[in-house]
């Protein structure tokens, strides 16, 4: 997809952080962009700071969890622009520090449904309207380096990222054999700068835990330090527009592995690879991410 003007982008998790960087980059190529969130009032500020760039805007409240929202997502989209042709399926929340069996059923109900559901939901809805209009379209689908990658502690994220990562080289397969005009990435990217640490904001309540059931104890100093550290580290990271440049010419590439930022995280990537060529059992690799 080399041309981007006058195209429609559907962009999930578009109030913030990675999603607002691609809206915005993709307003400035002339796109009409449709921002999709969950958070009201984030949402109605970047609408209007998408509009101030001069693009035709639809701004979309979304539970990506949600299949009906998606729907209607879809639907509002077709409704108002008639097509779309590049769809970024973007959406995610981080979950807490926590062993596979220390982590609440809600705890993966809630990371799972946004991280893995929220692109399988807008797989479904978006992909065979792409297919149908029979012109050059492209998928983004975000995961991360912790889809490449297996360490112990926040096992619902790991194992949703892994999970979008292995639906996404598939759909890069079926798309080559049936429809080839259709273009997919995955993105991995390593630490942005982004507010992901605070996504406990939007949590659904019937997904929130009863006090006392956290996975993790926050109120312990260490765990309390360790988070601290976590978002000194995430202020470092790699600003959201400079990896909306990457991703925009990723998609002019029809690139569909998408690393930016994942140096420090290629030894361990690297080493799992290994493993399972190998079949070792699995290498502990220090990552310095300071």
């Amino acid at each position: 997809m080399k041309d981007f003007k006058d195209k429609v982008a559907v962009i999930t998790g578009a109030a913030s952080g990675i999603g607002y960087g691609l809206a915005e980059h993709a307003a400035r190529e002339g796109m009409k962009v449709v921002l999709s969130d969950v958070e009201a009032g984030a949402l109605e500020k970047a609408e209007k700071d998408i509009k101030a760039l001069g693009a035709a805007t639809l701004a979309v409240k979304t539970d990506v969890s949600r299949a009906d929202d998606v729907k209607a997502l879809a639907d509002k989209t077709l409704d108002t622009f008639g097509a779309v042709h590049l769809l970024c399926n973007n959406a995610g929340v981080a979950g807490g520090p926590a062993t596979a069996w220390q982590t609440t059923l809600h705890d993966w109900q809630w990371v799972l449904g946004v991280n893995l559901w929220g692109v399988i939901h807008g797989i479904h809805y978006f992909v065979p309207v792409m297919i149908k209009q029979n012109t050059e379209c492209h998928i983004v689908n975000t995961a991360s380096v912790a889809g490449l990658t297996a360490g112990p502690g926040a096992d619902a994220y790991l194992v949703s990222k892994h999970g979008v990562v292995a639906l996404s080289e598939v759909i890069y397969r079926e798309l080559k054999q049936g429809a080839p005009e259709v273009g997919i990435s995955v993105l991995c990217p390593g630490i942005i700068n982004t507010n992901i640490l605070d996504a406990e904001r939007n949590r659904p309540a019937e997904l929130k835990n009863a006090p006392g059931d956290e996975a993790g104890n926050m109120s312990d100093p260490k765990a309390l330090e360790m988070l601290q550290t976590y978002r000194e580290i995430f202020k470092k990271g790699m600003p959201p527009q400079q990896l909306a440049d990457i991703v925009f010419s990723a998609v002019r590439e029809r690139k569909f592995y998408i690393l930016p930022n994942a140096d420090p995280y290629r030894p361990a990537i690297r080493a799992r690879m290994e493993d399972v060529v190998k079949e070792r059992n699995p290498t502990d690799v220090q990552l310095d991410l300071t």
